[in-house]
């Protein structure tokens, strides 16, 4: 997957989509769109000078913490579509970073916004956006809105009593680069804890996504799983201590 700079502040990849990143609707899956967002914001920082490369030498690191992304036509299999990502400055702790999927019409098809922090990969310890080893400049930064509030903070309802719907053991395929659990497996794990039919009939239109705290291999995660109407909450912990917390509507 390659991409290129589009001005000073955005970037840009066009793919078409392929059969691995569809389910049996030939609807795109959401975590096909986490993949790619994944993947290209990696390219988006490394190409403006503030990645992985540029970070490392430091032991720093970026860390997804929140993302939320609506999905508002499904892409379908084959289909030519243009992913556009930006950093959208700061906004406490976080560092913004928005996404867009269109298609060769220019239609949007899914937006995004995600949260994200520096941490000391040695410590596992916050770095302050000051304390960044290579500053994001401002003519890297552009204050468009994908979504225009910040990626929701993922609460289980209060008058809930969440069901206990499986148990995962972190296994080698799970895992990343940094050696945790990759960001998009925990969607798997909870997509895999809903009724697959309906998942083929009834096309998800939003994931929000909160981290909290990491898992590694050989570590076993419970599923816990509260459903009212078209929501479906999913409260992933480790060792009584919540890693990941996930909100999907219908």
């Amino acid at each position: 997957m390659k991409g290129k700079l589009c001005g000073t502040n955005r970037y840009q990849l066009t793919k078409e989509l392929n059969c691995s990143e569809v389910d049996a609707s030939q609807r795109m899956r959401p975590t096909a769109f986490m993949e790619i967002a994944q993947e290209i914001a990696y390219l988006a920082a490394s190409a403006m000078g503030f990645g992985y490369n540029n970070l490392i030498g430091s032991r720093q690191a970026w860390v997804l913490s929140r993302m939320t992304f609506r999905i508002l036509d499904a892409p379908k299999w084959r289909d030519e579509l243009t992913v556009t990502t930006w950093h959208k400055g700061t906004s406490g702790p976080f560092s913004l970073r928005d996404f867009m999927v269109c298609d060769a019409a220019g239609k949007q098809r899914v937006v995004a916004t995600s949260s994200w922090v520096i941490l000391n990969v040695d410590t596992r310890a916050l770095v302050r956006n000051e304390a960044m080893a290579v500053p994001v400049t401002p003519e890297r930064v552009c204050h468009d809105h994908a979504i225009e509030e910040l990626a929701e903070r993922v609460i289980m309802p209060r008058d809930c009593t969440p069901e206990l719907v499986g148990e995962h053991v972190v296994r080698y395929s799970d895992t990343d680069f940094l050696g945790h659990t990759n960001n998009v497996r925990y969607v798997v794990w909870a997509l895999d804890h809903l009724d697959y039919g309906e998942l083929l009939e009834r096309p998800i239109r939003e994931v929000s996504v909160n981290y909290s705290h990491e898992v590694r291999a050989g570590e076993t995660v419970q599923i816990w799983r509260h459903r009212k109407e078209d929501t479906v909450w999913f409260d992933l912990k480790t060792a009584g201590t919540q890693a990941v917390s996930i909100c999907i509507k219908f």
